[in-house]
């Protein structure tokens, strides 16, 4: 390849990625992982060393304002137009993704998305297809098409709904051709596509559509679309009061077929929206453009009651609602299934709607949870849009169900990973800022649950949370820290409610929380006893009354886990109060396996020793004390305890995390009220 061929590919290529982080940054522009860029350029075939016409096109599952070079599909052009004399016809268009494959330009790259024949069929050397909330809102609206030409006049061109395709990339390049002045379309039901000769020029009509069409919204709109204010929001602290008390069982219901995690989103456009008087009618009509309802189902539970009715009121009647919305799912899905469509994917809500309180999203993940809830942020505005000029009119139901149940998006299905052994599980974890509630922190995250990172150190615990991903987006996705003194009650349910409405509930619970102060039965004062009781059996005590309080609203089952010690079991020397203390959280292990059994949680118990390297406890002081009592250097006190062992291993944090992870990974189903050693054999603790 010549170098100024090579640079001439480069610049493409480079021009390509910027222009798409452009316009994908800006949420005005396009949704989280909607919409492509196209270039198209030439290159020379490394087989012939003739130049060839190839076309960098965004690829499937790839999000614009993050996009690589690796994010991108490369495929011959004379090949991909060749496509237009084998197309079988609408019916069978699905066909023509798998024939993509067999226009790609050598190895690597992404897979090509459905919208590869609009790129490539469309004479134009870059086009840009988004979905802008300003288009789509009069793409949905009942007469979109005179709209379009009032707004634009003949520089912009309407085309009908049809469903994403080959033969949607057919229609575009004929509108174009014969229309030389356009520069784009509004695509109903849909979104917007843009073209250009240069990079520059096609992002400058791609923006010069979606502004164009904000500010016709906005001189021409009405301000109330969505009525007069009929629910309106409460406070913020009651609000999220409110929130939290209820999320849990919305939760619980949400995962009836699936488990899933959840979402909390109050921000103004929701507020606003759940507050008018027709907002259940319009949230009945669903989401339009399939990037939304892909994510937010054919359409949300709406609640209702007003936000003051009382609380136990709103929890029964979001069951009955629940019950009701999966049997009109169930029947959604069958007044319109063939027998060659996927099985019903679930039949629960993705979104639900509570007036006065904000709105829950919900999905495998946090992030699926969280883009679920930005996507109906998106609906929102595509419906205010809509109503304020028009009447909001989205695509037929039948079409919304093709498009939820496309083979094409069954396989996107298929080929996901398999998911993480903790995925959908919410753990805290108490003492989560070092030693061993750190370990476990990051044992769990990396097997898929959501932590929420609890310690008395503020700064400890964000450390901690944001090594675990957190900040990714807007919101941590992965973790939360909190800060609680786990011996405040009042600190404790705000750390509960903090991680409820990070994530929806609890599901998994380590009491790691602990110190210790090494003194004789002489030298130990009350106050020693007292602060030793007051973190590790009052604290294990709060902490496991509040979670359960959310765990059995839930009603999904869960587990509690009490990081004990060797001690609880074994008499020492010097050591009186924490051992005490440790007994004392070893009993409440057996109390609550007893208590919670009846609502699937189970409650076990794990007894560490000799856990010095990264443990707080030590570093503290305890690890001086023991070492003096032992008559060994400090330094040296792991490898004291090591020898003392029956296998002869020094005990480290990570031991006692993996412990956490075999309880409650699922294949001990059946095991509650266990204490686990971990402690390398110490045979004075074998328990009896």
């Amino acid at each position: 390849m010549s170098t100024n061929m090579s640079t001439n590919m480069s610049n493409v290529i480079n021009e390509l990625l910027q222009r798409s982080h452009r316009l994908g940054a800006d949420p005005r522009n396009t949704n989280f992982a909607g919409g492509n860029t196209s270039a198209k350029g030439a290159a020379p075939d490394p087989v012939t060393g003739e130049d060839v016409e190839l076309l960098w096109v965004k690829g499937s599952g790839g999000d614009l304002g993050t996009l690589k070079e690796s994010g991108l599909a490369v495929l011959r052009l004379d090949r991909l137009r060749a496509l237009k004399d084998v197309f079988p016809g609408v019916e069978r268009e699905d066909e023509m993704v798998a024939a993509f494959d067999y226009c790609l330009h050598g190895r690597g790259g992404a897979a090509p998305s459905i919208d590869t024949a609009m790129h490539g069929l469309v004479e134009a050397a870059h086009v840009d297809h988004l979905h802008p909330d300003a288009g789509i809102a009069l793409a949905t609206a009942a007469d979109g098409e005179e709209l379009t030409r009032r707004v634009f006049g003949d520089r912009v061109v309407w085309v009908p709904w049809r469903r994403p395709g080959f033969r949607l990339g057919l229609d575009i390049a004929a509108i174009k051709e014969a229309n030389p002045q356009a520069i784009g379309c509004i695509l109903g039901g849909h979104g917007i596509t843009a073209w250009g000769s240069t990079s520059e020029e096609c992002e400058a009509r791609s923006l010069e559509i979606i502004r164009t069409a904000e500010a016709y919204l906005a001189e021409h709109g009405r301000e109330d679309p969505f009525g007069p204010v009929v629910h309106p929001a409460l406070p913020e602290p009651e609000r999220h009061a409110r929130a939290a008390a209820l999320f849990p069982v919305i939760r619980g219901l949400a995962s009836t077929d699936m488990r899933v995690v959840g979402h909390y989103t109050d921000t103004p456009e929701v507020l606003d929206f759940v507050a008018r008087a027709e907002h259940p009618r319009l949230a009945a009509l669903g989401t339009s453009c399939p990037d939304h309802f892909l994510r937010t189902k054919v359409a949300p539970l709406v609640l209702d009651l007003p936000a003051d009715a009382p609380l136990e009121q709103a929890a029964e009647r979001l069951r009955e609602l629940h019950a009701a919305y999966r049997d009109d799912y169930t029947a959604y899905y069958r007044r319109h299934a063939t027998p060659a469509a996927p099985p019903m994917r679930g039949a629960d809500p993705a979104i639900v709607l509570v007036p006065g309180v904000g709105m829950f999203s919900f999905g495998r993940d946090k992030q699926t949870a969280r883009v679920a809830g930005e996507f109906y942020v998106n609906a929102i505005n595509v419906m205010r849009g809509a109503e304020s000029v028009s009447t909001y009119a989205p695509i037929p139901e039948s079409e919304k169900f093709r498009i939820e149940y496309w083979e094409l998006e069954e396989a996107k299905l298929r080929r996901m990973p398999r998911p993480k052994p903790l995925a959908t599980r919410v753990a805290l974890v108490t003492g989560g800022g070092s030693g061993i509630g750190a370990a476990t922190a990051r044992r769990l995250a990396a097997e898929g649950a959501c932590v929420i990172v609890a310690d008395r150190e503020a700064a400890a615990a964000e450390k901690v949370a944001a090594e675990l991903g957190a900040g990714a987006h807007r919101e941590p996705d992965v973790a939360v820290a909190v800060a609680v003194d786990v011996t405040s009650e009042e600190q404790v349910a705000a750390a509960v409610r903090a991680g409820v409405l990070a994530f929806g509930g609890v599901d998994l619970v380590v009491n790691n929380a602990g110190l210790s102060l090494s003194r004789s039965l002489l030298e130990t004062s009350l106050a020693d006893w007292d602060l030793q009781h007051d973190v590790m059996a009052r604290g294990s005590f709060l902490v496991s009354r509040e979670t359960a309080k959310v765990m059995i609203g839930q009603a999904m089952g869960g587990d509690i886990v009490y990081i004990s010690s060797k001690n609880a079991v074994f008499a020492g020397p010097n050591n009186v109060a924490y051992g005490a203390a440790k007994a004392d959280q070893a009993h409440q292990v057996r109390l609550l396996a007893a208590e919670l059994g009846g609502h699937g949680i189970r409650v076990n118990g794990i007894n560490p020793d000799g856990v010095v390297r990264g443990s707080g406890i030590f570093a503290s002081g305890w690890g001086a004390n023991r070492a003096a009592v032992y008559g060994v250097e400090e330094e040296k006190l792991g490898e004291f305890y090591a020898q003392r062992t029956l296998l002869k291993r020094e005990v480290l944090p990570e031991h006692v995390a993996a412990a956490v992870f075999v309880l409650t990974a699922g294949d001990l189903t059946h095991t509650t009220g266990l204490h686990v050693p971990v402690d390398a054999g110490v045979a004075a603790a074998f328990l009896r």
